[in-house]
């Protein structure tokens, strides 16, 4: 067998090949990056999972008494529509409309979990890190939603994209940019 003197030619394929695998690997590690390495991680699903009937969440019957005022808390406010800022003014009575923070602290306030609305990038830092059992809080710098007993609290990503405002969902939606939050026991 005879060996072949390197030439310009193969170095340059060499060349080539190796720029390109450097691409390859420099355009993966540049995708982990742009989610910060997150990756999409759905919470543990509760002992038992809610019903949604006529657009209302209905609690298991084993769940812990914050998770059913939760829901109920919830329930007053599927059907407001989606207004910027609306919930933030006080938990004393009900808003016009709600937006995602307000909807959540709406929700998190009937279990008492909260004195006072918070906005998304607040509730980043809200509770304890990662899921809870019955309830996790998902938020990030400009939105935020929960899952409790297995069902979604979200004013995004609607199942009837027609209206607006809180509404519950048995979907779960991509996690990858949101923080997970969780109440302590839940």
């Amino acid at each position: 067998m005879k060996h072949l003197a390197p030439t310009k030619l193969t170095c340059a394929i060499c060349a080539v090949a190796v720029f390109a695998a450097l691409l390859v690997v420099g355009s993966g590690s540049a995708a982990a990056s742009a989610t910060g390495g997150a990756a999409f991680v759905p919470p543990p699903p509760p002992p038992k999972r809610a019903k949604i009937v006529n657009g209302k969440a209905i609690a298991p019957r084993n769940a812990p008494a914050r998770v059913r005022r939760i829901i109920r808390a919830g329930n007053r406010i599927v059907g407001k529509p989606y207004k910027w800022g609306g919930g933030h003014a006080t938990f004393s009575k009900l808003d016009r409309g709600y937006d995602c923070s307000g909807s959540v602290s709406y929700a998190l306030r009937g279990a008492r979990l909260l004195k006072s609305p918070l906005t998304s990038g607040d509730l980043m830092s809200w509770g304890r890190p990662g899921t809870g059992r019955w309830l996790t809080v998902y938020a990030h710098g400009g939105h935020t939603y929960l899952v409790v007993a297995g069902l979604r609290l979200d004013t995004g990503m609607r199942d009837d994209p027609s209206r607006t405002g809180p509404a519950w969902s048995k979907r779960l939606r991509r996690s990858d940019a949101f923080v997970a939050r969780h109440a302590r026991g839940l």
